[in-house]
């Protein structure tokens, strides 16, 4: 049940939004805030319901009336089309990335996969950057093959071939992340889109990396934006979720398509994320800080080989990053001086981040992806796509920066340099 006397608030903040352009904390924590308040709860109830019931006849032609003209829904017939909890957080989350509106999924690849199933068709064809989340990938190369639709992978940060790639009639998709994964690189987001206008194709961005705090690629003309919500919006690494911000026009046929493929975002899991989603402003700021004070303090230590992080100079993509980002993120990417058990053993004389896939929470977590995404492969197998044995992937959480500095300090000063002699040498014999 919606709260009509909230009517007058809504109100005032649209009126206020206009006059000054607020803050991605103030959105954060107020934007939609009211549309699906009952009860005047100060927070968005949980509508733990599968289905929602019609007055009488009339109702039901009235609701049926609205939704056959598209006249502003503010109710639903069934769960799987939309629940209240869910349309609310959708409302914040496009004001957050400065969109007109927003889809959420049951997970990050819900979304991706949702993305790509309603807009592309048999004989199209996507371009897309080596760096793409795996299962990104994997899901194009393989599934979508199946379907008749093309993909072609080309280096991160080669816009020529990128463009070189393109198919003109057939192409229809071009997609990328910003920051990418594990060696953030930062697209040049002003050369993708008038790539992508040249070629009459669309845009998408995975911005999970980034978040709306650090950069918003609508703003630069891209058409899609994804995130994996179940990681810094959320921020507390208790959910699945992941979200598509664009225009009301480009977002309508993915919620169409939604209530037919049937994975939506459960109403327990939207109020989660809303809570996580008031802090993330106060988190990213945070973690920015650190995972900077942390890359420029690897960047220095003598068994650190080498360290990508878009703060830093030496990053390929740093002007990009400085001329696009207003913070850089909070994920640091290095290499130990050192072999596979070199790197493992620093990683286990860590104390506080825990050893898991994942990014964006309170905690810090660290990985080694040579181990955690590409175990089965060999040595010089995982160098053919791009990963070293050493190449740890730290996230960085909301505990205090030097805490996490020194910890990393005494991890590093815990490899014998007899291991790293050792390293050396079968790297030069390899």
């Amino acid at each position: 049940m919606t709260n009509n006397n909230h009517a007058h608030i809504d109100r005032a903040i649209e009126e206020a939004t206009r006059r000054r352009p607020q803050g991605h904390s103030t959105r954060a924590v107020h934007a939609g805030a009211q549309r699906h308040k009952a009860y005047s709860s100060l927070t968005t109830p949980i509508v733990q319901s599968a289905t929602f019931t019609f007055q009488d006849t009339q109702d039901l032609c009235d609701f049926m009336d609205r939704k056959v003209w598209g006249d502003g829904l503010d109710r639903e017939e069934y769960g799987r089309y939309g629940n209240p909890t869910m349309w609310a957080v959708e409302d914040r989350l496009a004001a957050l990335d400065n969109a007109e509106d927003a889809v959420l999924y049951s997970s990050g690849m819900a979304a991706v996969t949702s993305l790509l199933l309603t807009v592309l068709k048999s004989g199209q064809h996507i371009v897309m950057t080596n760096d793409c989340y795996r299962r990104t990938r994997q899901f194009c190369l393989t599934f979508l093959g199946k379907f008749g639709i093309e993909t072609s992978v080309v280096p991160a940060g080669d816009y020529d071939a990128l463009e070189a790639a393109i198919i003109p009639g057939k192409t229809r998709f071009i997609i990328s992340e910003s920051p990418t994964n594990p060696y953030l690189r930062v697209v040049d987001l002003n050369r993708i889109v008038a790539i992508a206008k040249q070629y009459k194709c669309l845009t998408m961005i995975d911005a999970t990396f980034a978040t709306p705090v650090n950069l918003r690629p609508l703003e630069w003309g891209i058409d899609f934006v994804l995130h994996s919500a179940t990681k810094y919006l959320s921020g507390h690494n208790d959910l699945l979720a992941g979200v598509i911000t664009g225009s009301k026009d480009r977002i309508k046929p993915l919620k169409d398509a939604r209530g037919v493929l049937g994975n939506l975002l459960d109403p327990h899991a939207a109020y989660l994320l809303e809570r996580g989603i008031k802090t993330l402003g106060v988190r990213v700021a945070q973690q920015n800080q650190t995972a900077l004070a942390v890359a420029q303090f690897l960047e220095a230590h003598p068994k650190i080989d080498r360290v990508y992080y878009p703060g830093l100079a030496s990053h390929p993509d740093h002007e990009i990053a400085a001329k696009q980002m207003t913070g850089f993120g909070g994920v640091v990417s290095f290499e130990v001086r050192g072999d596979l058990k070199t790197t493992g053993d620093f990683i286990d004389a860590c104390r506080i981040p825990f050893i898991a896939p994942s990014l964006g929470g309170v905690e810090s977590l660290i990985e080694q992806p040579a181990l955690v995404s590409f175990y089965e492969l060999t040595t010089a197998e995982r160098l053919k796509v791009g990963i070293k044995d050493n190449l740890v992937r730290f996230a960085v959480g909301i505990e205090d920066t030097n805490d996490i500095i020194a910890d990393l300090d005494q991890a590093l000063a815990s490899i014998p340099e007899w291991e790293l002699e050792v390293a050396w040498e079968e790297r030069f014999r390899s």
